[in-house]
């Protein structure tokens, strides 16, 4: 029995990649969601804008686990919010529920994972300057938690991906992680048209319509950068499994899993994601915000 736990099953990425999961005949999986899940998984309330509704998530998986491992943690919900939103804790909303929450739920569940388990964490390549100019050159976690006025979505959303990769390299770096042999994986599944990124709660409970103009025009804009080349949620999802099932494998070192034109690649990402001294300042100024200790 191969156990998984997940957020950011019920749509888009996170639901083609469970259609896999679940048609494993050894797979057990857990999914939190904010609704009702699909059949053939164990739901379990999970609100990612509430870091009270993320430990009470941990404590409820790890309860109906008891001594059993998790094999692989899928950290895949991400959420793009309007302009001066804010969580249930007072965090900038893209922020907290895009890297906070999930930081919070893999430092809390790390203990339970098998030996030779995965973590893999959803970012996006929108975290690189060299492919969205509003992407982050500085790190600053405490003006992007507590912004000074209203951040635009078009800025949050990108500073929020690259926590996503910093925390997945800073998780990498983790001494009890190399014990036990957990791979850590950050994956970018591409610019994926027909997805309920940006929309709102009650939106999210529909499927997505694909945008046949959108696809075209960035079908045009990737013939001069790949980056833009609109993906398709189902070879995305379908990725994703392969990634949490091991049946698709890094390189030896490599943390970075990206998507571009339907081929996963193994690129280095942005010069900031590469940087240790982000990495650790990140994971210690998101201990302090989530009420954790620095050390595991």
């Amino acid at each position: 029995m191969k156990t998984i736990v997940m957020t950011g099953a019920t749509s888009g990425i996170g639901a083609h990649a469970l259609a896999h999961l679940v048609a494993q005949p050894d797979a057990h999986v857990l999914v939190g969601a904010r609704g009702s899940g699909p059949a053939g998984v164990d739901v379990f309330p999970l609100d990612l804008a509430s870091l009270t509704s993320v430990r009470a998530f941990a404590e409820a998986v790890k309860q109906r686990l008891g001594s059993t491992p998790i094999d692989m943690l899928v950290l895949n919900a991400g959420a793009q919010y309007a302009k001066g939103q804010r969580s249930a804790d007072g965090f900038e909303a893209t922020f907290a529920v895009n890297h906070l929450a999930h930081y919070l739920l893999a430092r809390l569940l790390l203990p339970s994972m098998a030996d030779g388990g995965r973590l893999v964490i959803t970012t996006s390549d929108t975290h690189d300057p060299a492919i969205l100019p509003f992407a982050p050159r500085v790190l600053d976690p405490q003006q992007w938690a507590h912004p000074d006025k209203p951040r635009s979505p078009i800025r949050a959303y990108p500073a929020s991906k690259l926590c996503n990769l910093l925390t997945a390299r800073a998780f990498a770096a983790l001494d009890d992680v190399k014990k036990h042999r957990i791979q850590i994986i950050a994956y970018n599944p591409g610019l994926t048209v027909g997805t309920n990124l940006g929309r709102q709660d009650r939106e999210r409970q529909a499927p997505a319509r694909p945008n046949v103009f959108l696809r075209a025009a960035f079908g045009f804009l990737s013939k001069f950068k790949s980056a833009f080349y609109p993906g398709t949620p189902e070879r995305a999802g379908e990725v994703l499994a392969q990634l949490a099932l091991g049946t698709v494998t890094l390189p030896p070192g490599r943390v970075y899993a990206s998507l571009v034109r339907g081929e996963l690649t193994f690129p280095d990402p942005a010069k900031l994601a590469q940087s240790d001294e982000a990495r650790d300042r990140l994971w210690r100024e998101s201990a302090g915000m989530v009420g954790l200790p620095e050390r595991i």
